[in-house]
């Protein structure tokens, strides 16, 4: 999903994404060399840049890495550095540590043309109308619709949600749920869920952290990665599910399913015999 265009911006978002630009822009610079495909800087960097720039230091420095991890678009000077077909992206590199490296362009987005699968909403009205923000309420419509044992086609639990926890070689993160399974045959599985709300994309980082953490924490349990997001338009609200997969340093889309949760009574005896066609 793309980012808003600064113009559409409100001018503290601009200014804040102009003084974050500008100092991963020092960073960039003072490491990178024509031909280089990755490079390490501290967090403290960041500190002795807006010293030189004289720019006053984001109270939260993490809040900076993480918009251009995830959400905000690099300065055009560091992009137009990247080979074609390739983008530069943030890595996390051990505690207070990141690493800038030239990947693949891997952006996971909605297709435009999967067929609606309708679910009836199990979401308590109480839940649905105090939900905080786009992300908490996409694991909760998940959570309570039971949309991950649907898709994967397995038995769900919701282990934790909003786990931090520290892997080696790349220091504390966080994964917005994780949910633990089992098929029909025995096999038990380890699912790492990320939600994205608003501008936020779904790229190779974050299912790279989330592969690692169920390396490290649960090495005897098949890990599944998911993402979810939600995509609206004119008639309402889907909820988009991927399970992915890493295959070298490109992220691939092994299923896909759009779910649109709709009150059971709308669901119709037409809808059934469609969704039923659909199985097939």
């Amino acid at each position: 999903m793309p980012s808003r265009r600064s113009s559409d911006r409100p001018p503290t978002a601009a200014k804040k994404a102009n003084r974050y630009g500008a100092l991963l822009l020092r960073i960039f610079t003072a490491h990178y060399r024509p031909g280089a495909t990755k490079f390490e800087f501290a967090r403290t960097e960041l500190e002795t840049a807006a010293g030189e720039l004289k720019i006053a230091l984001p109270k939260n420095l993490g809040d900076l890495i993480y918009s251009f991890r995830f959400r905000t678009v690099l300065p055009a000077e560091i992009v137009q550095t990247a080979t074609p077909g390739y983008e530069w992206v943030i890595e996390l590199a051990g505690h207070a540590r990141y690493r800038m490296s030239l990947l693949k362009e891997n952006r996971v987005v909605p297709s435009d043309n999967k067929y609606e699968i309708k679910i009836p909403d199990a979401v308590p009205e109480i839940v649905a109308r105090y939900a905080l923000g786009d992300e908490q309420a996409l694991l909760a419509k998940v959570r309570y619709n039971r949309l991950i044992d649907i898709f994967l086609r397995v038995t769900a639990y919701s282990l934790q949600n909003h786990l931090r926890t520290t892997v080696p070689e790349m220091g504390q993160i966080e994964t917005d749920e994780i949910y633990v399974a089992v098929r029909n045959t025995g096999q038990q599985f380890v699912v790492p869920v990320q939600a994205k709300g608003g501008t936020d994309q779904i790229g190779i980082v974050q299912v790279r952290q989330d592969l690692a953490l169920c390396r490290h924490k649960f090495p005897h349990l098949t890990p599944r990665p998911v993402a979810v997001q939600f995509k609206r338009d004119e008639t309402g609200e889907v909820i988009v599910m991927f399970e992915l997969v890493e295959a070298g340093d490109e992220l691939k889309v092994l299923d896909e399913k759009h779910y649109r949760l709709v009150p059971a009574s709308q669901i119709s005896a037409d809808d059934l015999k469609k969704m039923a066609d659909a199985s097939d």
